[in-house]
C-alpha cells in the first residue's frame, strides 16, 4: 500500500515481523530475520493494535481512550505510513 492509511483500512503486522515486548528493554520490538526495531512507547501502543481486526479509525479511538486525549488521528496515521513504507504494516481494505 503506498497511499497513506485510510480510515477505514484495517492494519496488521506483516509477514515476516513479529511485534514483542522486551522485558529488559522495557520497550516493545519489531523482530524480523535481519534485526530487530526498538520502539518508543506510542509506536508499540499503535502496533499492538494492529492484528488486522481493527480498523485505523478504531485504533485512533482506542488510543484516544487509553491516554485520556483528542486529536490523535494525524499522529496515529503518520505513523501507519512510514510503518508501511518500512513494510512493518499491511492492510486489509474495508
Amino acid at each position: 500500500m503506498n497511499a497513506a492509511p485510510q480510515l477505514d483500512s484495517s492494519p496488521r503486522i506483516s509477514r515476516g515481523f513479529r511485534l514483542q515486548w522486551e522485558e529488559v528493554q522495557q520497550c516493545f520490538v519489531l523482530l524480523y530475520p535481519e534485526g530487530m526495531v526498538k520502539l518508543n512507547q506510542s509506536g508499540g501502543e499503535i502496533l499492538k493494535r494492529c492484528d488486522g481486526t481493527r480498523s485505523v479509525a478504531q485504533i485512533v479511538a482506542e488510543l484516544e481512550q487509553a491516554f485520556n486525549t483528542q486529536g490523535l488521528q494525524g499522529d496515529v496515521v503518520a505513523f501507519m505510513d512510514i510503518a508501511g513504507k518500512q513494510r512493518w504494516l499491511e492492510w486489509e481494505a474495508a
